[in-house]
């Protein structure tokens, strides 16, 4: 039973990485070249006129930022329109439902095909970084299984609302009301400590603070302002969350 589940684990990857060969250059600039053009512009750019922030320059505080923003992103891109789009335009869940594969083999193949994409763009992220002198610890490498726990922490509740939803419409809601907010007040820009206590416990419960928090610690070589088993025990609490409701959205949709 275990290997059944592996084998079709795997073979939703299979799936999902040979549909995205054909759009490989295309991601490429949105998933890589957009960052690294944002860092440059407002890390260097910006950075000059605002100086040091907590006793680093600011390039060096917002690269931990923009890598876990990204990897946010992404998650929220990659499990909107595809897996609506496989629920209603292409009944590409459906198919599989036809085969041995389970919904948990669905849900599992796709975050690891978003795993496989996060992981080598964090690095060689990371990597373009080190040239422009943004980190200051080896515990940088640890950043990209931070992206990576951010990624399935949001993905799976998203996917569990797009399973649940029939018309594109309702992601409008969505990015303007979840994705903006959360990006712009999860310490990704400026200190979470300048806002309002409201705000700021607003940013607590965001699965992104916890990834730019732990990415922080680790490129600058800090502690983190929660201790690190309680970050990734938020991260966690998103996921298994997140999984329950991609899971019973799933099995609704497809009336199992």
């Amino acid at each position: 039973m275990a290997s059944t589940a592996v084998m079709s684990t795997v073979a939703v990857l299979e799936r999902h990485l040979t549909l995205y060969r054909r759009l490989f250059w295309a991601s490429a600039l949105s998933s890589f070249v957009l960052p690294v053009l944002f860092l440059v512009s407002i890390g260097l750019g910006v950075g000059g006129y605002v100086g040091d922030l907590d006793g680093v320059s600011y390039l060096q505080w917002i690269v931990p930022g923009v890598m876990a923003s990204t990897a946010f992103q992404m998650a929220l891109g990659e499990t909107t329109f595809p897996v609506l789009g496989d629920f209603k335009w292409t009944r590409g869940y459906h198919a599989m439902r036809a085969t041995p594969v389970r919904i948990g083999d669905m849900i599992a193949g796709q975050v690891l095909f978003l795993m496989v994409r996060v992981l080598p763009q964090t690095v060689v992220f990371l990597l373009v970084v080190l040239l422009f002198g943004g980190l200051r610890s080896w515990w940088s490498v640890v950043t990209p299984l931070v992206c990576a726990a951010v990624v399935v922490a949001s993905a799976l509740p998203v996917m569990g609302y797009a399973a649940r939803i029939d018309n594109d419409g309702y992601f409008a809601l969505l990015f303007r009301f979840v994705m903006i907010p959360m990006t712009l007040f999860a310490g990704v820009f400026f200190p979470v400590a300048q806002m309002p206590v409201a705000a700021q416990v607003v940013a607590w419960v965001s699965p992104l603070w916890h990834g730019v928090e732990l990415c922080r610690a680790a490129t600058l070589g800090v502690a983190p302002p929660w201790p690190i088993w309680a970050h990734v025990l938020c991260l966690l609490a998103w996921s298994a969350g997140g999984a329950w409701f991609a899971m019973r959205g799933f099995a609704r949709r497809l009336a199992v």
